[in-house]
């Protein structure tokens, strides 16, 4: 069992409880564990602190030895979204790829791999799966991490998705409450407002977030956005109406919430991570996601103490702040209990099934696999905050493991169409593009490859949402390296 440092107060040790910390480097650091010893329940980990499976093992174990029941929450979606395998690209595909597919025995089989992966590297919580209904083609932030626009098509894979994640004994955390789809701003930057009546909200956001609680999601995870059919002068993470009211009372929802990244713009441009922090525990949140940005033991010091003085100046009431501690510890030991009880075959292709099942591809019939070597042209966007330019992504490496000689190259800008040309000389050109519609740019840089070289191959690795052109044009519905090797597969014949 874990013992407490002498002289940690009952407060002080439910305000560190609430807390998900992250760190930097690929080992604890001292003063986590100190802090795990303080009450400390949670931590965070991201790319930054993964550098192999048998690295995050040896990580995980290093911070059960300080707290065996401590909680290990990992951002881990599959698809464009991975910190297991930040450096090389998903073995999943993302949730859009699982939309399009559309069969809910895989999308559960896939989480169910997930999670087992997870499991073994001693990792029992994971922050996804994202409920989003993709409503709005636009938006900068969700796009290929939902399932898709259909609430219902949404909402049955968010299930299969939480069913197969727990299995392997890894709690789900549901996200974004009330619905992060119908954005135009990403919330990494900004507060995003949603405009919609309730009777929307209630038949197209809230959907997937039913049948996450009617699946047994574990966890929920809330969104830093303002809703002012719901209200009006609150984002959802700080707002009782959304937490207490519709989560908890409407919904009938028992489980923990989590907040979103408490750094993130929309809370901490507008109320301060301190303040925000206090708001959401009072609204009815029980814990508090901090790490992505801030990763050091000010930052928990800074929450810990503006938690334990809101408690003292009579603004957040103890019981509320216990009660968060103790759904914290609920899910911990639940977490213990379902490691014990998963015991998962391995399904080691399960994600490149998937990805293969997943492309959606026009020109076929008349298309001849190159046997050449092509040079791919990678017309790449700014990248998502929540995807990280870390992670690889693009046809090329796979394409050069099966067509040796295949070159590459990035581009973007007014000039990314003269500058393929230039670049790939007579070589067959396969353009890569990632939300083409969303992107002007790359589009007039593709209208001019094909205007001089129509015989160009087009792979689409966001959401397809502009019309199919080219010689052959996949649609992979994310850029995993599975989803990457599907298409390649493809070029290439194989």
């Amino acid at each position: 069992m874990t013992t407490f440092a002498s002289g940690t107060d009952t407060l002080t040790r439910d305000a560190l409880t609430v807390l998900q910390p992250g760190f930097t480097g690929t080992t604890a650091p001292d003063w986590l564990l100190r802090r795990l010893g303080e009450g400390l329940a949670s931590v965070g980990l991201f790319g930054r602190n993964i550098a192999s499976p048998e690295q995050l093992t040896a990580l995980t174990a290093q911070l059960r030895a300080e707290r065996d029941d401590v909680l290990v929450a990992i951002d881990e979606e599959g698809g464009d979204v991975t910190r297991l395998e930040v450096r090389t690209g998903s073995s999943f595909p993302g949730n859009h790829a699982l939309g399009a597919v559309d069969d809910v025995e895989l999308t559960r089989d896939v989480a169910a791999e997930l999670g087992r992966r997870l499991a073994a590297c001693g990792v029992n919580l994971n922050w996804a799966p994202s409920a989003d209904v993709n409503s709005n083609p636009s938006n900068p932030v969700i796009g290929v991490r939902s399932f898709g626009a259909s609430s219902k098509l949404v909402a049955r894979h968010t299930a299969a998705y939480v069913t197969g994640l727990q299995s392997a004994g890894v709690a789900a955390c549901t996200k974004h409450f009330p619905g992060h789809g119908d954005t135009a701003v990403d919330s990494h930057h900004a507060l995003p407002r949603i405009d919609v009546d309730a009777s929307v909200l209630g038949s197209r956001e809230l959907s997937p977030f039913r049948a996450a609680i009617a699946a047994g999601t574990r966890a929920v995870m809330t969104a830093h956005i303002l809703v002012p059919a719901l209200d009006p002068d609150r984002p959802a993470t700080l707002s009782g109406q959304v937490l207490t009211d519709l989560l908890r009372g409407e919904l009938g929802y028992t489980g923990l919430i989590v907040t979103d990244g408490m750094e993130m713009q929309a809370i901490a441009g507008t109320y301060g991570i301190e303040r925000g922090s206090v708001l959401a525990i009072a609204a009815g949140a029980d814990a508090i996601c901090v790490g992505g940005g801030l990763a050091d033991d000010e930052t928990v010091r800074r929450l810990r103490d503006a938690l334990v003085s809101a408690v003292r100046s009579g603004e957040l009431p103890e019981e509320r702040l216990a009660d968060a501690a103790e759904r914290v510890r609920t899910l911990a030991h639940w977490t213990a209990a379902g490691a014990a009880d998963a015991q998962l075959p391995a399904d080691e292709e399960v994600g490149l099934r998937a990805a293969r099942r997943a492309l959606r591809i026009t020109g076929a019939d008349g298309f001849t696999p190159l046997t050449t070597a092509p040079y791919v042209a990678a017309f790449t966007p700014v990248a998502n905050v929540a995807v990280g330019d870390e992670t690889p992504w693009g046809v090329a490496a796979e394409l050069a493991r099966l067509i040796p000689g295949t070159e590459t190259g990035s581009f973007a800008g007014e000039d990314a169409g003269l500058a393929t040309l230039a670049a790939a000389g007579p070589r067959r050109v396969v353009a890569v593009v990632r939300d083409e519609h969303r992107h002007p740019w790359m589009g007039a840089a593709l209208d001019t490859v094909l205007r001089t070289r129509p015989d160009t191959i087009v792979i689409e690795m966001g959401l397809p949402q502009a019309p199919a052109r080219g010689a052959l044009h996949i649609a992979t519905h994310g850029a995993a390296r599975v989803c990457a090797r599907a298409a390649a597969e493809i070029i290439a014949g194989e």
